[in-house]
């Protein structure tokens, strides 16, 4: 590397002393505009931390001369949009859920409100347009564990399933394995028979009386004679071929081996009664609630 200053015989400026293979370094200097432009953020970042919140104190931060702060820029745009709602929302907290599905302007509140609640609180389980995921129940169809009428709907909303609130649903699917109830043999035979409750293939040599007999000593309480159903203890119809968690053989002895207790979480007390009220009826009205 030279150390020796020359200008160059091109552009006619003088060079660095810094030369790499040949290759010598201009000393051009930055356009007065970019030099400008580099001291107007300067002095912009200066004013930036007086008037906004910006450096971090051992307890807090500085809030600058605005006082500006985004949560509360938000809390503020809510409150506001909760005051142009008000009225229309005391309406339809008042109004009944059938009546609200009544009226064309009250059920397309409630639907446009429940929308946005659904998908900030109930869509990370049942997906966004509700039609549900493995243990998590499709909200589209008519195949309700606890109900799908308003009032039952509103109910598990409310209060869940096996959520701790003392006015939840509680039911339960024993582990009829794990707490040896039943052999490993005679909960692959009540496997394959209720398969076979709603027309699926059976395994070669399945005998349907053994797995009759054991559902019917064991299984018939909660499920029904027929394994239709019942839900005063959220125990599923086994014959209109809607599975919570799959139908294979495999699945399903490990469904009767493990039992299930999925948790609905409740509602009540996250959710203002309005609230809830909106949110009963947009799924309601997803196409499935009776």
């Amino acid at each position: 590397m030279s150390e020796h200053h020359e200008v160059d015989s091109v552009s006619g400026r003088s060079t660095t002393g810094h030369e790499w293979d040949g290759i010598k370094e201009l000393n051009t200097p930055l356009p007065r505009w970019w030099i400008l432009t580099f001291y107007a953020t300067i002095l912009w970042a200066i004013g930036y931390w007086v008037v906004y919140p910006a450096w971090p104190l051992v307890t807090g931060y500085t809030t600058g001369l605005f006082h500006y702060s985004t949560r509360a820029s938000v809390a503020d745009e809510l409150a506001n949009l909760e005051t142009l709602r008000g009225e229309k929302m005391k309406v339809l907290g008042s109004t009944s859920l059938a009546e609200i599905e009544k009226d064309p302007a009250l059920l397309s509140l409630a639907r446009a409100r429940g929308r946005t609640v659904f998908g900030d609180n109930c869509a990370p389980c049942h997906g966004s347009g509700g039609a549900g995921a493995k243990g998590f129940p499709n909200l589209n169809d008519d195949d309700w564990l606890w109900g799908g009428s308003l009032d039952q709907i509103m109910q598990t909303i409310q209060f869940g399933a096996r959520s701790g609130h003392a006015k939840a649903h509680e039911g339960q699917m024993l582990a009829f394995g794990r707490d040896a109830i039943l052999k490993k043999d005679e909960i692959a035979t009540v496997a394959n028979y209720v398969r076979s409750l709603s027309g699926l293939s059976t395994a070669p040599g399945f005998d349907s009386a053994a797995g009759k007999k054991i559902f019917a000593e064991n299984c018939v309480s909660c499920h029904g004679e027929e394994g239709e159903g019942n839900q005063e203890f959220g125990a599923p119809n086994l014959t209109d071929k809607i599975w919570l968690y799959g139908s294979d053989e495999a699945t399903l002895v490990e469904t009767v081996t493990n039992g299930r207790a999925g948790v609905m979480p409740a509602w009540n007390g996250r959710l203002d009664p309005v609230t809830i009220k909106a949110l009963t009826v947009f799924v309601h009205s997803l196409g499935g609630g009776k």
